[in-house]
């Protein structure tokens, strides 16, 4: 069963970012999904350590005002690590949009630390690096 919960988690993580046919993304679910101290990581030319508020509420704004719009990302392979209460995802993904005007696409790949509170599964990290 916690595979299946993990896999769950999962989509819900990605699906917080699309705003595709014009609804609103819901980037603030990150808040419930991530535990409060958890840890972020944007590698890369960029490299950045996020807090959670941090991660969410420029990405709230981005996906909200309209430079961002059509935007969806997905995973398209995985690999889940399952011990007792921890888990580790490392899966490639794909992701589409219109960024000012532009279509793009692109992909990476993201590894996400995952642990079972009182309350369920919730992830504890996440860090991820887009390929050129």
């Amino acid at each position: 069963m916690s595979k299946l919960e993990i896999d769950a988690l999962t989509a819900e993580f990605f699906g917080a970012f699309d705003n595709r046919g014009g609804k609103a993304a819901d980037v603030a679910r990150i808040r419930r999904l991530v535990l409060p101290g958890g840890v972020i990581v944007k590698t890369g030319p960029e490299f950045t350590v996020y807090t959670v508020d941090g991660f969410v509420e420029p990405r709230e704004k981005l996906l909200a005002d309209g430079r961002l719009t059509e935007f969806s990302e997905w995973e398209t392979s995985e690999r889940t690590e399952l011990t007792g209460d921890i888990a580790c995802r490392v899966g490639e993904y794909r992701k589409s949009g219109v960024l000012d005007g532009e279509p793009f696409e692109g992909g990476g790949t993201k590894t996400i630390q995952f642990v079972r509170t009182p309350e369920g599964w919730r992830i504890s990290a996440f860090a991820w690096y887009d390929r050129p």
